[in-house]
């Protein structure tokens, strides 16, 4: 084993903990709201750092290993144009702030508020089942790395027979998400992903910090700078050989980020959770900041695990590392071991133990909100449309709990049977594709296009989730297919938009009512920027930047730091781009300039680790100041109630 009896006691101490804080929480779920969205009192601090680190799960940082050790530090400069694409979402409220107005507590209660209820069934059944895919990997990920880190044995004795450990860490894994989400559903989630949240990002630092001291930065350059022509981990400008994760991988992400806002479900309730549309889009602001530190170490470790596999200098650790993977068979689990068999070689005791922490961290926040999410959308929008009673509130938080333990069990099994092929992130794409392919034209007309039809909904969804079954299918029975799972997203959002707009055009209805359905009376206007129900706005640049009345003057300075932020990243990734285009620029002068990047982000992420953990820490407060005093409301269960006929309600 690598771990030592510290390790294992930090590892034990913070589990108990995060025990802990799930049973604190139980004693504030009173009602179906609560259990699903945290009755609406969650704070755009804590929701910052709670649905980032329910994204960034163990999974998620597996996969950024194995992109990033393919793609190097180019992929990130590419990602800098991105960050405009984010400001602009974020900005302008884009999808989100129009799907909190609904006051829907989950997607597909949004499309049969827009459209009908046998889309919502259908939908709902659809993001289920292509949730349920993309989930099933997740135990089989955790538990291979936790084996592979702590040194564990591939069998143990039990009873006297001996047992395989991969099956028992992913049932210690599963069954540790799943007392979160039993004990509390998404008031337990939130607490415990905040806590951890914080826990991570500290992490984060230290580590990333700690292998920078270790392994020099002439070693990484020297290593790094040994790459194949045209596949330079170094230089963004001769990347055309890096396989799968180039720049046409990049492009398609940045229209899924427009075209998918919203469109997976995997953290829904987080949706919901907000105590406001504002305190919804504030968050996504934060978002801007909070990614900083996970970024730079998921960035930086696996180009140190390169360096540690292909410098002279670390010959033995690299030796002994490329003997345990050829003791895996799968040649494609290869790329998800390598990094984290590095740092074995790398950490010392204690902070050994800190990353195994910060993993089954990421485990669990990842875990616990797909369990919520994808049972929450079984039971939200398959079974309760279908049934003529309504559930009795403990009913209904019974069939809550049925479901998680129900979708618990089915990525148990998956996971163990499942013979995975492709990268992580490769299948997340086409698997994911089967519902958000179609979603985001759903959602996006949906909410902006009143021209929008439900025939339009229908075809658009069977598009997209046919192109990405379709790629599937190809990648099972042709081996090698040229097409990869990112190609076949960006292929199934195409299709998909190009249907729901020319099935609108060619059978028009009569246009819908989006003022009522989002609660706008007398047709106001209460978007983001308009000014809202406070008056008009007293300057046109602040509307134009998506300010409105309800923006407080801290609001507006922490939007104008995101703004410079951002923006300045993205004049130096233009002008860098003009300037290489028209200049041939080394690798030592991308080496000098990624040493500078990193030094401003270790900077800016240890402010932001402070600024976040203070702020989520109020808002945890507020959120159970609330929750101990709200009045609840039994009807507020995500069911659609329409107004009887001749009603003016």
């Amino acid at each position: 084993m690598h771990m030592t009896g510290i390790d294992w006691g930090i590892l034990a101490l913070f589990a108990a903990l995060m025990l802990a804080s799930a049973l604190f929480s139980r004693r504030f779920v009173r009602g179906v709201a609560d259990f699903l969205a945290a009755g609406r009192t969650a704070g755009r601090y804590l929701l910052s750092v709670s649905q980032g680190a329910s994204a960034i799960g163990a999974i998620t940082v597996v996969g950024l290993f194995e992109m990033n050790y393919v793609a190097g530090f180019p992929m990130t400069w590419w990602g800098f144009s991105m960050a405009l694409v984010v400001l602009v979402i974020t900005v302008s409220g884009w999808v989100v702030y129009r799907f909190r107005q609904t006051r829907a507590l989950t997607l597909a209660q949004f499309f049969e508020m827009r459209y009908s209820r046998g889309f919502r069934i259908f939908a709902g059944t659809t993001c289920f089942l292509s949730g349920l895919v993309n989930f099933g990997i997740f135990p089989a990920v955790g538990a291979r790395f936790f084996i592979y880190y702590c040194g564990l044995p591939q069998a143990v004795p039990l009873l006297g027979v001996l047992v395989p450990t991969f099956p028992l860490v992913m049932l210690a894994l599963l069954g540790t998400a799943l007392f979160f989400v039993f004990t509390g559903g998404q008031v337990a989630v939130i607490t415990a992903d905040f806590l951890q949240g914080v826990f991570i990002q500290a992490v984060f630092i230290a580590v990333t910090l700690f292998v920078l001291a270790r392994v020099d930065w002439t070693q990484i350059v020297t290593a790094l700078s040994g790459a194949p022509a045209d596949a330079s981990l170094l230089n963004p400008f001769r990347t055309a050989k890096v396989p799968d994760f180039n720049l046409g991988y990049f492009l398609i992400g940045v229209l899924g980020a427009f075209y998918g806002t919203m469109a997976w479900q995997g953290t829904q309730a987080y949706n919901a959770s907000a105590a406001s549309a504002h305190e919804a889009k504030m968050a996504q602001v934060l978002n801007n900041w909070r990614i900083l530190p996970q970024s730079l170490m998921l960035l930086v470790l696996p180009l140190v695990a390169y360096t540690v596999l292909h410098h002279p200098d670390f010959a033995g650790a690299a030796e002994a590392v490329r003997g345990t993977l050829a003791t895996v068979p799968n040649e494609a689990l290869h790329g998800q071991l390598r990094t984290p068999l590095v740092l074995t070689r790398l950490l010392p005791a204690g902070l050994l133990g800190l990353f195994a922490a910060m993993m089954l961290a990421a485990s669990i926040t990842t875990e616990n909100s797909y369990m919520h999410s994808w049972a929450s959308i079984l039971v939200q929008d398959v079974i309760l449309p279908l049934r003529r009673r309504p559930f009795t509130p403990r009913q209904h938080l019974r069939a809550l709990r049925l479901a998680i333990l129900g979708v618990t069990l089915f990525i148990f099994c998956f996971s163990l049977l499942f013979q995975q092929s492709e990268a992580i992130f490769l299948f997340f794409a086409i698997t994911g594709a089967i519902f958000a392919g179609g979603a985001g034209a759903v959602i996006i007309g949906g909410l902006y296009w009143k021209r929008g039809t439900t025939a339009a909904a229908w075809a658009a969804m069977l598009t997209g989730s046919g192109v990405a079954v379709g790629g599937i299918v190809l990648q099972q029975l042709l081996p090698g297919f040229p097409i990869n799972g990112q190609m076949f997203w960006g292929l199934a959002m195409v299709a998909a938009s190009g249907v729901y707009v020319l099935v609108s055009l060619l059978a028009p209805r009569p246009a819908a009512d989006l003022e009522r359905m989002l609660g706008r009376a007398g047709g106001r206007e209460d978007a983001p920027g308009s000014g809202g129900p406070g008056g008009a706005l007293q300057r046109r640049g602040l509307r134009l930047l998506g300010m409105g009345a309800e923006f407080t003057r801290g609001d507006r300075a922490i939007y104008a730091a995101s703004c410079i932020w951002t923006f300045s990243w993205v004049a130096l990734f233009l002008a860098g781009t003009l300037y290489n285009l028209t200049h041939t620029v080394g690798d030592a002068a991308w080496a000098r300039f990624w040493r500078v990047y990193i030094h401003i982000h270790l900077v800016v992420s240890c402010l932001v680790l402070v600024w976040m953990s203070a702020g989520g820490a109020r808002d945890l407060r507020r959120m159970f100041g609330r929750l101990r005093t709200q009045a609840r409301d039994a009807a507020d269960d995500g069911t659609v109630r329409r107004p009887a006929p001749g009603s003016d309600a």
